[in-house]
């Protein structure tokens, strides 16, 4: 079976992607974010929207249940708020982090290596991943951020092996005029056109 959530609170991912329809697949995870969400523990909640990805690569790396191990590759690009402690995690759980500050320089590298991606994928797009002039919508502004057509540039640049999605972080007490539900309703077209044509 094939999810694509629309959220809401970045805290959905840990549950999608640790149920039953993902526990025996080998898995690449694209995270489109500002931030990595890999606190082991934040504000004494370490199933809050800034964890999920530790708890994830917990699960899978086999560290939290019986499932593991289970070979995940976690890709995380527009990050723009790396603290010490994430970076650690980063290490520990060998994330490979494509910082907003790098893919700038490197935006047409990191759509080829998307490209070159074997098997499947879930894809989670944090809406902050945007820059606020694009997704003002969102509870956690940090400016310097993607812009539409990037985000959409990654999506065309994955094969068809989109197997499960999820649209997160939209605050519509804080959009302007529609704006960020509109670019959401853009992402999640593309994202449903790769879903309809995969193939693994």
């Amino acid at each position: 079976s094939r999810v694509l959530a629309l959220g809401g609170d970045h805290s959905i991912t840990f549950p999608i992607v640790t149920s039953d329809a993902y526990a025996t697949k080998d898995l690449t995870i694209l995270h489109i974010d500002a931030h990595p969400d890999l606190y082991s523990n934040f504000q004494d909640n370490p199933y809050s929207h800034a964890s999920p990805f530790a708890r994830i690569m917990e699960e899978r790396m086999g560290t939290a249940s019986e499932k593991g191990p289970l070979r995940t590759h976690l890709i995380q690009i527009g990050i723009r708020t790396l603290n010490e402690h994430q970076r650690q995690q980063a290490e520990n759980f060998n994330v490979e982090i494509v910082p907003m500050s790098e893919y700038l320089q490197q935006e047409q590298n990191v759509n080829a290596m998307l490209k070159r991606i074997e098997g499947p994928v879930y894809l989670s797009i944090d809406l902050d991943g945007l820059d606020p002039a694009y997704a003002p919508g969102v509870s956690h502004h940090e400016a310097g951020g993607l812009s539409t057509r990037q985000v959409i540039n990654m999506i065309h640049s994955l094969p068809p092996q989109i197997v499960g999605a999820d649209i997160v972080e939209y605050n519509p007490s804080r959009d302007v005029n529609g704006v960020t539900a509109r670019v959401a309703a853009k992402l999640l077209k593309e994202v449903a056109a790769n879903m309809l044509t995969t193939d693994v």
